[in-house]
């Protein structure tokens, strides 16, 4: 009877495997994806996410030590926990963070004397559930998360001594036994940064097992008996003894808010399985991928492309909480208090505003709404909108570029939150700079405001790229305003200052350049050293960064043939590099330097949509060529799949909209730029119910090339697709070949939008 019964606990536990024969988008995904990443190389700096879609609370086992950034990665062997994470990247690190981990023998709580050896060969790893096998206590572990929750299954030996330890970590946290109910209550203040003093992530862990054992830890010290601790570092253990094959369950959740409310959230469980968790969880994974359904018989490239679809959706993550009522309520990472209404946090606009946040208005509008919403609180709560969000504001990076985030999505047509605190926002934040985090606001807006640029030589870090993406966000706040009807007077000076990308332009160089508060420009002038004047990369990766006005830049630079020639050239470059601003070299650099594209660095955002700008000068067949060497090359549904840090969904969703054949190279205009289409056929499902339908039956990998296109049976020759056409449902035809079409979309004509050209009508 035993040996049936473990051969249906077996039969069980590979359900997740052989739920469905027939292949869905979640089944593509690969979470761990980008996971194998160190400090000096990044294939993504990514964890295996088991979550749901923008989920509040992730999970992922850990094999790194508490605290360790690189929470997990492909090439560990031991996994010390169970963690709930919020981690949006290795270099913002965690908070809201504790583990569990099961253990046989004897209890024990240092996490190096509980880790336990693991093989790939006995992981699976899903969206939606995760499941391995810890040798060293011959424990089974399986866990299904809800967006606040999540279920544990531990199938144990045969042992007299069987544990489960709940780790509270670090940096102030407590714990609570209580026998009666087979629960631990606790809560973790672990972060790193961006959080009010008052922050605790309270959890609730709720087994189906009486425990026989009871101990707390407290910073390091096991005491048998007492329930109850606080302290540094604080955590739990239970054990009982179990009979081989047997299952232990425990319920988890957590929130921001107070121990009544992770009860509250512990309610997403209800009573269901494991299994019907799972289920549960494949079919919203399902519903969100397979919003954009893909036709090929390359089964490498569909795993690639929905890795990245997956890893689009997670970030910003949910930061709300429903109460019993089910009304939105959130901690405050702002002010510290209870306030009504959504939160999104853990994504930083520096990457996200590129694209991200673009793919979620044509995609996911409805979700970028709660979104703007959250701007609108966090505006309230704070004076600020966030640049850098995790969970509150964070230094890091620069750029304003919150104002595009808000522009596109209100010029996108999304609507519903309150877009006139947005345009109080935004106006005050290009005027001002946050008194303890200087990336929020506008650090040096002062100068900015006054000479048209940041200046070089007065203290402020990487003064051209702030002064460039200023320049951006400028035109961003223009368009909104005259989206929302503001006066000619009021908006003037915005159309004004996105001009002041032209300040930055060395003639000489015809490249950017840093610029001294006298007018003169910074020397001596490298335009291969990273940082100094521009933000992770070099003057050869920012000066592309017009994003509003690259008929500007094609003018200051002498014409199309000129900026072609320049374009080509950051290929032709070898993969030199200047890294003496930051004293070695950084992980951007080296993974520029391997990836064997010249001086291109698709590893880093700043480079990213430079690809596309050969629309605008007449030589698109030159963007289709690049476009598919860069997703050829540089992207794999591996471990090692990314060229650099994934940037919570930026590097991602460039995959997700260069497979479909266009990018939004100016979010907050209504056009996306064409680059070469991926696949045979793709059909987006919008939210409206209408389907956008993308046929290129000859594409292959020899067949890159655009020869001809048309919408909805019209031939086109632009070489951009406008948002609005799209929303109403399209079918675009397009002819691929081997061969460049060099008549196709040359004209000025053809050349997507540009602000030196409204400005001439």
């Amino acid at each position: 009877m035993k040996k049936l019964a473990l051969i249906a606990t077996c039969l069980l536990s590979t359900w997740a495997m052989t739920v469905n024969a027939v292949t869905e988008p979640v089944d593509y995904v690969n979470p761990l994806v980008g996971s194998q990443s160190k400090h000096s190389l990044s294939t993504g700096n990514t964890y295996p996410a088991i979550a749901l879609p923008w989920g509040m609370n992730f999970w992922t086992a850990q094999t790194g030590t508490m605290g360790d950034g690189w929470a997990y990665t492909y090439d560990a062997d031991k996994i010390r926990g169970f963690k709930q994470t919020h981690q949006p990247s290795p270099w913002i690190n965690d908070y809201g963070q504790f583990s569990i981990m099961p253990v046989t023998g004897k209890a024990v709580f240092d996490q190096d004397e509980r880790a336990s050896w693991f093989s790939h060969k006995a992981e699976v790893v899903k969206p939606y559930y995760y499941k391995v096998y810890l040798a060293d206590h011959d424990v089974v572990t399986e866990l299904a998360p809800t967006s606040r929750a999540a279920l544990f299954r531990f199938t144990f030996p045969e042992n007299k001594e069987s544990y489960v330890v709940v780790d509270a970590f670090d940096n102030g946290s407590y714990i609570k036994v209580i026998p009666e109910e087979n629960k631990i209550i606790g809560y973790t203040t672990k972060n790193n940064g961006g959080v009010p003093e008052n922050f605790k992530n309270y959890f609730v862990v709720v087994f189906d097992k009486p425990f026989t054992y009871k101990a707390t830890a407290t910073n390091g010290k096991i005491e048998t008996g007492k329930l109850e601790s606080k302290e540094n570092h604080v955590g739990g253990i239970i054990g009982f003894s179990t009979r081989r094959g047997e299952q232990v369950h425990a319920r988890i959740a957590s929130s921001f808010i107070s121990f009544e409310q992770a009860e509250q959230n512990l309610k997403e469980l209800g009573s269901r399985s494991l299994e019907e968790v799972a289920a549960d969880g494949r079919r919203e994974w399902n519903d969100i991928l397979g919003r954009i359904e893909v036709e090929d018989t390359d089964k490498d490239k569909l795993r690639t492309f929905y890795s990245c679809l997956y890893r689009s959706v997670l970030f910003p993550r949910s930061f709300y909480e429903l109460d019993a009522q089910g009304n939105a309520v959130h901690y405050s990472p702002y002010n510290g208090e209870v306030l009504p209404g959504y939160m999104f946090t853990d994504t930083g606009f520096w990457d996200t505003f590129r694209c991200l946040f673009p793919f979620l208005n044509l995609m996911y509008p409805s979700m970028n709404e709660k979104m703007q919403e959250g701007l609108v609180n966090a505006y309230k709560e704070s004076g600020f909108l966030p640049e850098w969000a995790s969970p509150g504001h964070r230094g890091c990076m620069v750029g304003n570029n919150s104002a595009s985030i808000v522009a596109d999505a209100y010029l996108k047509g999304l609507r519903g939150y309150d877009v006139e605190t947005l345009w109080e926002a935004v106006n005050k934040d290009a005027n001002s700079v946050h008194p303890q985090v200087p990336s929020t606001g506008r650090l040096g807006y002062e100068y900015y405001n006054k000479l048209g640029y940041v200046p070089y030589n007065v203290g402020i870090n990487e003064s051209a790229a702030r002064t460039l993406e200023y320049a951006f966000d400028d035109w961003s706040i223009y368009k909104l305003g005259q989206a929302l009807g503001k006066s000619k007077k009021e908006l003037a000076i915005f159309a004004k200052r996105a001009m002041n990308y032209k300040n930055l332009f060395d003639p000489e160089h015809k490249l950017m350049r840093g610029k001294n508060e006298d007018g003169n420009f910074q020397s001596p002038f490298n335009p291969l050293k990273w940082g100094d004047a521009f933000t992770e990369g070099n003057s050869w990766h920012y000066t592309w960064s017009v994003f509003h006005d690259p008929q500007g830049l094609i003018d200051l630079m002498g014409g199309k043939a000129a900026f072609n020639e320049m374009m080509d050239s950051v290929f032709i470059l070898p993969p030199v590099f200047d890294e003496s601003y930051y004293g070695s070299v950084i992980h951007e650099i080296r993974e520029m330097q391997i990836m064997n594209m010249g001086n291109y660095a698709h590893g880093n955002q700043p480079i990213q949509h430079m690809i596309y700008l050969y629309n605008y000068s007449g030589e698109p067949w030159k963007a289709q060529y690049w476009i598919r060497e860069v997703m050829d090359r540089m992207y794999n549904a591996n471990p090692d799949g990314y060229c650099g840090d994934e940037d919570n969904g930026q590097t991602s969703a460039w995959y997700v909209f260069s497979a479909m054949g266009f990018y939004p190279v100016c979010p907050g205009t209504d056009e996306y730029v064409l680059g070469t289409p991926y696949f045979k056929q793709m059909k987006l499902n919008l939210e409206n119910g209408n389907t956008i339908i993308i046929n290129a039956p000859e594409n292959s990998d020899g067949n890159r090339y655009i020869d001809a296109l048309t919408v909805n049976g019209n031939r086109r020759t632009q070489n951009y697709l406008n948002h609005s056409e799209l929303l109403k449902g399209a079918v675009i035809d397009i002819k691929m070949a081997k061969q460049p079409n060099t008549q196709r979309g040359v004209n000025a004509s053809d050349f997507p939008y540009s602000f030196s050209n409204e400005l001439k009508k």
